[in-house]
């Protein structure tokens, strides 16, 4: 009996069926974009496994590990941080402890552009609140979080060592100086695009 082709509604993908009496076997194939992103984390965990035979030899290499493999995966989520703490056979909450003591790390997704801004006293006192303000107020989020699109997570920082410059916005490894709220749309507008663009006060 030949196979009787279906057509599935939420994918869009052809099943085979085979009908024999009252039994009925289905074959779904998995969606591309689902297979795409099996693929991708088993690359990612390839190269986390790299990393730590690359470092897990040295002492007081975790740090670096921890630094790298959120290079690989954009965070560290438990599960990444159970995989490390297993190939370098060191206690989950060792590991957990140094991720959250350290502000360089996030346990949450990050967006792809991360909008920093300085809470240093020389920007305080210049409108760095404002800034940050603004930020909120546009992207609909709070500091802290990132937006549902996954472009830009919103964060306050120590002194970035600009004074001169304040107040400092800091846009991925960007610095602007001298920002103002008025710059924010603009600025946001264009790492959109994807393009990078100067205060507009410069």
């Amino acid at each position: 009996m030949e196979p009787e082709i279906v057509k599935r509604q939420e994918t869009g993908e052809k099943d085979y069926v085979n009908r024999e009496q009252d039994n009925v076997a289905i074959r779904i194939k998995k969606p591309a974009a689902v297979k795409e992103a099996d693929n991708k984390r088993e690359r990612r965990y390839k190269d986390l496994d790299h990393v730590i035979e690359q470092y897990s030899r040295e002492p007081g290499q975790l740090i670096r590990i921890l630094h790298k493999a959120q290079d690989i995966f954009g965070y560290l989520p438990e599960d990444v941080q159970a995989y490390i703490a297993e190939k370098t056979e060191t206690p989950v909450s060792e590991v957990n402890g140094v991720v959250t003591f350290y502000s360089l790390f996030s346990t949450e997704p990050k967006g792809k552009c991360t909008l920093k801004v300085c809470m240093g006293t020389a920007c305080y006192v210049k409108g760095a609140q404002e800034i940050m303000d603004a930020i909120k107020e546009h992207l609909k989020v709070d500091e802290g979080e990132t937006t549902a699109d996954k472009l830009f997570t919103v964060k306050s920082t120590r002194c970035v060592g600009a004074c001169g410059l304040a107040p400092v916005l800091v846009a991925n490894d960007d610095v602007y100086g001298e920002a103002g709220a008025k710059d924010v749309v603009k600025i946001i507008h264009e790492y959109r695009k994807g393009e990078k663009i100067e205060s507009s006060e410069h």
